[in-house]
């Protein structure tokens, strides 16, 4: 049995912990939601805070998922130029 923790579940640990402005792509509806690509519109957020069932972003907007992401810069190399 794996009990990584992922998802949005992995964001309520993080945030239990004490981290701040954790990364996120954020939905209303699930993780998987979340993850999908949404047409060049962006869903992702600064979480910042979790009650009432809710994920708070940076500028007070409550979602019901937040699944944390790493965002890095692309190198020349990645690009291959």
């Amino acid at each position: 049995m794996n009990n990584e923790l992922r998802g949005s579940d992995l964001t309520r640990a993080l945030l239990a912990r004490g981290d701040k402005q954790i990364w996120c792509a954020v939905d209303d509806d699930s993780d998987e939601q979340a993850m999908m690509d949404h047409c060049g519109n962006d869903f992702t957020a600064h979480i910042v805070e979790f009650k009432d069932d809710c994920f708070y972003c940076s500028c007070g907007t409550a979602w019901l998922f937040a699944v944390p992401i790493k965002t890095v810069a692309a190198t020349q190399s990645d690009m291959n130029i």
